[in-house]
C-alpha cells in the first residue's frame, strides 16, 4: 500500500488525537501529535513565566526547546518529551489547557513548530493531528479529515480524560475552557482553525469510538485505491 499523509484537524474534544493513535497503530503509521507539541512549548512558557508578548523573550525560550516522542511498550502510547524529560501527563493539565491557545497564537511559536512538523512527515506515512494540518502544515495531503461535535458531548469527554489523569475539574470549567479555546484557534490571524476545502467532515456527537475509527478507515481505503 502506498504510504500517504492523514491529516486530521477540528476542535479540541472530538477524539482527533485518540482516533488519529488507532488509525496509525492499524496502518503502522507513525503518529504525530501537534496538540501535545503545543502544550509542551506553553508547560515551558508557563515553567519560566515568558512574557508572551515580548518577541525576545519568546523566541529566546523557543531557542531552548527540544520536543519529541517515545513510544511506550508498557502503555502503548506515545509520550511528549520536552528537553528529554516526561511531560505527559503534566501537559493535559488545566492550567495548560486554559493558556495553550493564547500561545499557538503567537507567530514564531507556529512557525517553529510548523516547520518541525513538516520534517518529521516529509517521508509520508504518517497521521497528523492538530488545528491547522489540512490548511496550512500539510496542504496537499492525501487525506483530510475534519472532526466536529457538539459542545458539552466534547467537555464530557475532556472531563473524564482529567479524570482518569486524576484531576477533578467541574464540567462547567471545562465548558468554558472549550468555549474560549475554539473562540481563539478560529478567530486568530496566523493559521485560524478552518475546514479545508478538500477535508471530509465527521461529526463525532453520536458515534462510538470505533465508529469513528472505521469511516476514516474506509475514506484511506477508497483513496489508496484511487492513488
Amino acid at each position: 500500500m502506498k504510504n500517504i499523509v492523514i491529516a486530521i484537524d477540528g476542535n479540541s474534544g472530538c477524539g482527533k488525537s485518540s482516533t488519529a493513535k488507532v488509525i496509525a497503530r492499524k496502518l503502522k503509521y507513525i503518529y504525530i501529535d501537534t496538540g501535545a507539541m503545543y502544550r509542551a512549548v506553553t508547560l515551558f512558557f508557563i515553567k519560566y513565566q515568558i512574557d508572551l508578548k515580548n518577541a525576545s523573550d519568546v523566541d529566546s525560550a523557543l531557542k531552548q526547546i527540544d520536543i519529541s516522542f517515545e513510544y511506550n511498550i508498557e502503555t502503548g502510547k506515545n509520550e511528549t518529551f520536552l528537553n528529554g524529560k516526561n511531560v505527559e501527563n503534566k501537559i493535559r493539565q488545566m492550567k495548560v489547557s486554559n493558556m495553550v491557545s493564547p500561545v499557538s497564537e503567537i507567530s514564531m511559536v507556529r512557525r517553529k513548530l510548523v516547520e518541525q512538523q513538516r520534517r518529521l512527515g516529509k517521508e509520508k506515512g504518517v497521521v497528523m493531528d492538530g488545528r491547522d494540518i489540512g490548511t496550512v502544515v500539510f496542504p496537499d495531503a492525501e487525506l483530510k479529515i475534519f472532526m466536529t461535535a457538539d459542545l458539552e458531548v466534547r467537555a464530557l469527554r475532556r472531563q473524564k480524560e482529567l479524570m482518569e489523569k486524576n484531576t477533578e475539574v467541574e464540567l462547567e470549567e471545562v465548558i468554558e475552557n472549550l468555549k474560549s479555546r475554539d473562540n481563539i484557534d478560529s478567530s486568530r490571524a496566523d493559521s485560524p482553525l478552518k475546514k479545508a476545502q478538500d477535508a471530509y467532515e465527521i461529526d463525532t456527537s453520536n458515534l462510538t469510538f470505533d465508529e469513528q475509527v472505521n469511516q476514516i478507515l474506509d475514506l484511506i481505503k477508497d483513496k489508496v485505491e484511487v492513488e
